[in-house]
């Protein structure tokens, strides 16, 4: 019984954490991370300030919680891919994996470009990039001609361009996505044929 009941405190105690950092980001995105006080994300979600400090102390730590708990994907995806063989299959499942976690970060990503010096102070912009040179090490193959690192490379930063860029653009939010990922995986593919043709 008690088991049970310790899973099922444990989950709701997952979820105020993902409710207090989905409520941080939204308040962040609409005044700006400088001007929102935990006082106002207490307001904001109907709990104490103590019921807040309990699971973070600073606004600090709330980023830094959301980047880890976002960036998580991320991590598995590279762990995942360092196991495989340097196939064409294990590159395009990386790309379309990285294109998920890249979804599911968006919120994240688009404070990180918008909080430029609080990335930097808390060193979340670093990690990320290393995270990227990881994920840039699995798909490109060093034996390549430059041009096709190059398109490997661009393969990641399609996507992150798809994220931004693509936002203003007319259409449907999920055809934009699929065509984005089309765009990288073609990409992946060209630099792999190359490189099986040298």
């Amino acid at each position: 019984m008690g088991l049970t009941m310790d899973g099922t405190k444990q989950q709701r105690r997952g979820n105020t954490r993902q409710r207090i950092q989905d409520v941080a980001l939204a308040l962040f995105a609409e005044q700006g991370y400088e001007k929102t006080s935990l006082r106002e994300i207490a307001e904001r979600l109907d709990v104490t300030k103590a019921a807040l400090y309990y699971h973070f102390k600073t606004k600090e730590e709330i980023i830094v919680s959301l980047f880890e708990d976002l960036t998580k994907p991320i991590l598995e995806l590279i762990e995942w891919g360092r196991g495989q063989p340097h196939t064409l299959e294990t590159k395009q499942e990386i790309i379309r994996r990285y294109s998920e976690a890249l979804q599911g970060a968006e919120p994240l990503f688009r404070f990180m470009q918008e909080n430029q010096a609080t990335v930097r102070e808390l060193r979340i912009g670093d990690t990320f990039r290393d995270r990227m040179r990881d994920l840039r090490d699995i798909l490109i193959n060093p034996e390549a001609q430059l041009v096709d690192q190059v398109r490997s490379v661009s393969a990641m930063f399609t996507l992150h361009a798809g994220m931004f860029v693509m936002q203003d653009i007319e259409g449907d939010p999920e055809k934009k996505r699929e065509a984005v990922l089309e765009v990288a995986l073609d990409l992946i593919a060209q630099a792999h044929e190359h490189a099986r043709g040298n």
